[in-house]
This record gives C-alpha cells, structure tokens and sequence, in this order.
C-alpha cells in the first residue's frame, strides 16, 4: 500500500481508528478506499452521507503528501497496524490506532513491557519507588514504557535510563514539538536507548483530548501496567481501568491511607482491580519473570575532594539527573546566574563535568 494513502486513512475527518479498519477489510487496501464510489462507501458501516463525502475529497491525501516530505527528513517511522514492526500487543486492542509515528531504537515488540503511571505530583515516596523499580527491573530485560509527563512518568525514564533500560515515551501529540518542553533534554537521551511514540501526526498540539487517547497505547503496548502513585481521579487511574479492559496484569503500590497521592492506587486495590504488590521483586514473581542477566550496578557518584559548596551542590544534583539546564541548575542550587557560570566553568576545567548545547550539563 501507499504510504501516503497509508497517512491518508487516518487523516480523514470523521474516520476513526475502528471504521479505518472496517473501510480496509472492505476494500482491502487504503488506495482502493480512496478510489471507492460513493454508493460503495456509504454501504460501509459507520459510513455516512458526510464522511463518505470528506473520504473522496483530496484534502486527506495533500495533507498526507506534505506529512510525508516532514517525516522523511526527520526520519520518522510511520509504523502501519499491518507492518511487523508495529506493537502486535497493542494490535490485539480493538481500538488501536491504524498508525503510529515512532522515532528511535527500542523493539516495540519487545520480550517484557512494563508501562508504570502515576501522578503528576510525584512525592519522594513515589520518586524512590521509581527508582527501586529500575534498579530490580534492570536485570529482567524489560522496556520501560511511560508518558513523558510531569512527575512519575519522567522519574520512571530517568531512572531507565540511569539504570540503562530501555524506555519509551508516548505522546499526546505530533513528533515536530515536544510537551512539556522541561523535558527536552531527557526525550533526546530516550532516542538513543528508547524512543517517542505518538499516533497523533506532526503538527498536532497537545490539547487535553489527546492524553486520553495516549492513556490507550500505553496500556495496551505493554504485558503489565504499574501504577505506582495516584490520586482518587486522574489518567494514571483511567490507564488502569484501560488496561483491565485489554486483559492486561495491572499493580499498584499501596500506601498511607492519609496520603492524597495513594489513595488512588489503595482505591484500585480495594476494589481488585490491581493486585497489591510491595517490591518490584514482586512485579517479576507475579509474572513469572526469571533474571536474564546480572543487574548493573549503576554509577555511583563520588563527591570530588576539595570542591567548595556551591560546587558540590551542582555535582550532586547533576549525579540525581541525566543532565540538567543552566537555569534549572542554578533554580535547584539557589545560584545567582552570574555566580554559577564561574563554578561551571571551573567544574568543566577539573574535568568533573561537560556542557552539552543549549546550556545543558552533565558529569563526565
């Protein structure tokens, strides 16, 4: 098939991912629904007078054109539900998506997926689960699939990629921008053992509709959804209540019953619908995982002899990040701007510390 006609499909105002999927076991290709008759397509459930109208306008396939030039020089997959490389956990949903954009280096039919949720809000409890997590899991082989959004789903990265993991974002929007923009740095070092997906194509903005529909794929990519901390209402909960319906194995954490962020994780407990577990050790036996290699100790960070305050302040909040901005830096350690620059510079002359572009540092 065409890729553009491939494009196309999804592009076509009031075709869902569902009638994408019975306009093709209609006419058995994307070309021959766009080269469909009128009469021909309304007989098509889920078809109607308007859609059919809108399926045989040129609009979708202009579109789809100047898409494609776009994914081309930026090298982004386009991953089609009946292509191999498409995620096959996620093909046995009912609504997958017809087609996803994916840019990186991650099997998304990888052996093991586990797809860990939480609040935006994380609080130290829920941040050193992530990190406990990460450092059990490591050994199993798995991926690590989240969101990218504030709170657990960028801990759960940052501690894939601190344990060398890989991990996978999922998007709420296209590949030609990145929300939220804090995380930047962080979806750069995913490319290189992860990757971003998204079913939504470029120059689509992250509106509040599209996190639901993102919730989907994150539950149905995966063997298992985690939800490690969470409130009485928000999507780390709907992604649960998804995941149930696609079959999958869903835990959570249990905590505090005076503790906002646990109550909704001690809520779906209650009510069965996540299994109770207290380690990621528990995670493993539950699913009946076997180690497939020794765990990695991760680096362990030594404070450098003779560094002053502010220096050694920087050195430890750039050993608890993959890399960090010159103003979040100087926000964290209470460094005026003018200051820091001077103990940067003097950290990247003693060879503790490298700039990256954009103002981003990191330890050697």
């Amino acid at each position: 098939m065409s890729l553009i006609h491939k494009i196309a499909l999804t592009l076509i105002k009031g075709v869902g991912a569902i009638t994408a999927k019975n306009l093709l076991e209609s006419f058995g290709t994307a070309e021959a629904v766009f080269a469909a008759k009128h009469n021909h397509l309304i007989a098509i459930e889920g078809i109607g007078v308007i859609t059919a109208s809108h399926i045989l306008d040129t609009n979708a396939l202009k579109s789809a054109a100047e898409q494609l030039r776009f994914l081309q020089k930026y090298k982004i997959k386009v991953l089609f539900y009946t292509d191999a490389e498409y995620p096959q956990r996620l093909k046995n949903c009912f609504d997958a998506p017809v087609l996803l954009y994916y840019k990186g280096t991650a099997d998304l039919n990888h052996a093991r997926i586990v797809s860990i949720v939480g609040t935006r809000k994380a609080t130290p409890y829920g941040l050193a689960l992530c990190n406990q997590l990460a450092e059990t899991l490591q050994g199993y082989g798995v991926l690590i699939v989240s969101g990218l959004a504030y709170g657990i789903d960028v801990a759960a990265h940052k501690e894939s990629l601190r344990y060398h993991i890989p991990t996978v974002g999922v998007l709420g929007h296209g590949l030609d921008r990145l929300y939220p923009a804090v995380h930047r740095e962080i979806a750069q070092q995913m490319l290189k053992n992860g990757g971003l997906l998204t079913e939504f194509p470029p120059g689509t903005v992250p509106d509040k509709e599209n996190f639901p529909k993102r919730n989907r794929i994150i539950a149905g990519i995966a063997d298992v959804v985690l939800v490690v901390e969470a409130a009485s209402k928000g999507g780390a909960l709907i992604t649960a209540e998804i995941a149930s319906s696609y079959n999958r194995d869903v835990f959570a954490f249990p905590g505090r019953t005076t503790d906002e962020y646990s109550m909704g994780c001690n809520f779906l407990i209650k009510t069965n619908r996540a299994a109770l577990i207290n380690h990621a050790k528990d995670l493993a036996y539950y699913m009946g995982w076997e180690l497939v290699h020794d765990p990695v100790e991760a680096r362990q960070m030594t404070i450098p002899m003779g560094l002053s305050i502010p220096e050694t302040c920087i050195v430890t909040l750039l050993g608890s990040s993959v890399s960090l901005r010159i103003d979040e830096l100087g926000i964290k350690a209470n460094i005026q701007q003018s200051k820091l620059a001077f103990y940067l510079l003097n950290l990247e002359m003693k060879g503790i510390i490298i700039s990256l572009p954009g103002k981003v540092y990191q330890l050697v």
